[in-house]
């Protein structure tokens, strides 16, 4: 079996600061289309959706690959799934409560302005309703049910899988060794297209059924989907051969994934109505582009994102308090920057410039917190060290 180093690659470390980038950029967007979301822009239309969908497919499920070669490392620091489990709780379930209690109430509020204003309730008296689940906020459109976590239902799904994956490690030590010796002994037309065949055949048995609910208890199509890349991160994080496969397919990779987006971005924009016939194949589409894109970023990541350094440490421990902020920020900027009626592009780049600005000062404020910062997703930053005593 052929092993990367047991050190963290940077190539994997880059990919994750770009996918939250990405999503972050995902979500200014969601303020602006016509999908459902918590508060939304009086001049939301169709124009932002074909670019949406480019890395609607894919974005999360990249994320859950690369949080699964994460905790790939984390183990091999201490080999022992208990000390697994406690190193991932102690460093996502803060941030989730802080969520839960603190960030997300604000998103809820605002969604109550602006889709269900006869609920309105002063600040004190909705936060009290929001924290004993006693709204009943209720009308035609469904339910709003809280204490919520919105976005950061992602963060409760890893911290679960992460426990599921420390309780399999702790029956078998060695799944990371055999699913890398799996992936060292796949092809890389295999490595293409079996895990293409897997999302495929998930989006078509088990999305139809259960669709997408982020509510844990009965998110049926997203736990084995999630899982799947869960486990292929943990295994990719070592496999030279899936490395090298990935950079070898980067270009077809790409090919096929701005096909599929093509193809897909025609069916949501309704400039393409499939027949009875073909419609069935639109998931075959779907898992398509969400392989392939992952397998080309993979591959230019793998190829030409090598370096570290200082900027890729600061960016790297950034990413958990940009994520858990980012969407109130949003949520609340876009909300009041729609009542200036300005022209839309500077509407658009002032909260891409607000959110970023939010997000970086709550980076540097959290990580100056002290024993504060767990609940940003930090480790408390040390002293300055003692200079080395002369010899």
């Amino acid at each position: 079996m052929s092993t990367a180093p047991s050190d963290r690659r940077a190539d994997l470390d880059w990919i994750r600061v770009g996918a939250f980038a990405l999503l972050i950029l995902y979500h200014v967007g969601m303020f602006y289309v016509t999908w459902d979301w918590h508060v939304k822009s009086p001049r939301a239309s169709h124009a932002l959706e074909p670019l949406m969908v480019l890395t609607n497919p894919w974005r999360l499920t990249l994320l859950f690959l690369v949080s699964g070669a994460a905790t790939r490392f984390i183990f091999d620091k201490q080999p022992r799934a208990s000390g697994l489990a406690g190193t991932r709780t102690a460093r996502l379930l803060p941030p989730l409560l802080l969520a839960v209690f603190v960030v997300v109430p604000p998103q809820s509020y605002y969604e109550i302005l602006e889709q269900a204003p006869q609920f309105a309730l002063p600040g004190p008296a909705f936060y009290a309703r929001y924290v004993t689940a006693s709204g009943n906020w209720c009308d035609a459109g469904g339910c709003l049910i809280t204490p919520t976590w919105n976005h950061m239902w992602f963060v409760a799904y890893l911290l679960v899988y992460s426990l599921l994956l420390s309780a399999a490690l702790a029956a078998w030590p060695r799944l990371g060794e055999r699913i890398t010796r799996l992936l060292d002994r796949t092809p890389p037309w295999a490595f293409l297209l079996a895990p293409m065949a897997v999302f495929a055949l998930l989006r078509l048995t088990l999305q139809p059924v259960f669709g997408s609910t982020h509510a844990l208890v009965d998110d049926w199509y997203e736990h084995p989907m999630n899982l799947f890349a869960l486990l292929l991160g943990y295994g990719y994080a070592k496999s030279d051969r899936a490395r090298a496969s990935a950079i070898s397919l980067r270009w077809p990779a790409l090919g096929l994934w701005l096909i599929g987006w093509a193809v897909y971005a025609s069916y949501v924009a309704g400039l393409a109505q499939p027949t009875p016939q073909v419609r069935p194949l639109i998931p075959l589409v779907f898992a398509l582009q969400q392989w392939s894109a992952i397998v080309a970023v993979l591959g230019f990541g793998a190829r030409h994102l090598t370096r570290g350094g200082p900027a890729l440490r600061y960016l790297t421990l950034g990413v958990f308090p940009f994520y858990l902020v980012h969407q109130t920020i949003i949520v609340l900027a876009g909300h009041h920057l729609a009542k200036l009626s300005l022209p839309i592009g500077l509407e658009g780049a002032l909260l891409v410039g607000i959110t970023a600005a939010g997000c970086w000062a709550t980076y540097e404020v959290a990580r100056r917190s002290g024993p504060l910062s767990v609940w940003f997703g930090l480790k408390p930053e040390r002293g300055p060290r003692l200079a080395p005593a002369a010899a």
